[in-house]
């Protein structure tokens, strides 16, 4: 059961890993456009959009790039409880912070579905110039929260299963406070 976790956990690292190259790769492009729209503004020729498409894109590369903060333990906490206490005790605040984290990325992805939904159902636009249909930057939005909820639940039961076998440095490893950098 260990090298399953292990590779699933190793697994959602890579994943994670090429969706953060990917993230960043989008918010490039966007700021290129960004940059462009402002300097043809100079010419009299702009782009136009750039305000809803960064909107867009920041909304969804941030609910993409949770996932990999979850997994390279970049996520900021509040550890001064957890510097007090003993190994064990702090696997513990980890599996408890990992659960409630898994409970609100599960919680924030069934409320965000019928924002889709709904949107989808009504072929709702934005209230722009560029009339966006709403639904396709919204499921992509919504989609980083599901693929941030399934980490996230991943490494609470990865976290949960180290902690029940007192394996304290893979527990660490999965779900712990991480290092300052």
């Amino acid at each position: 059961m260990d090298q399953l976790i292990d590779r699933a956990v190793g697994a959602l690292r890579r994943i994670n890993d090429g969706i953060a190259i990917a993230a960043g790769l989008i918010l490039l492009l966007t700021v290129g456009y960004i940059l462009t729209d402002i300097v043809g503004r100079r010419f009299g020729t702009g782009l136009g959009g750039t305000e809803e498409y960064a909107g867009y894109v920041m909304a969804i590369t941030t609910s993409w790039a949770m996932a990999y903060a979850l997994s390279r333990l970049a996520h900021v906490r509040i550890d001064l409880v957890r510097a007090k206490l003993r190994p064990m005790g702090q696997v513990a605040m980890d599996v408890l912070a990992l659960w409630a984290l898994a409970a609100t990325a599960i919680f924030i992805g069934i409320k965000a579905w019928p924002v889709f939904a709904r949107s989808w159902r009504l072929d709702s636009a934005a209230n722009t110039p560029l009339e966006t249909p709403l639904w396709i930057p919204q499921i992509l939005w919504w989609s980083g929260w599901a693929w941030f909820a399934l980490t996230a639940s991943i490494f609470a039961l990865a976290i949960a299963w180290y902690a029940a076998r007192k394996q304290i440095e893979k527990a660490e490893a999965v779900g712990g406070a991480g290092t300052e950098v």
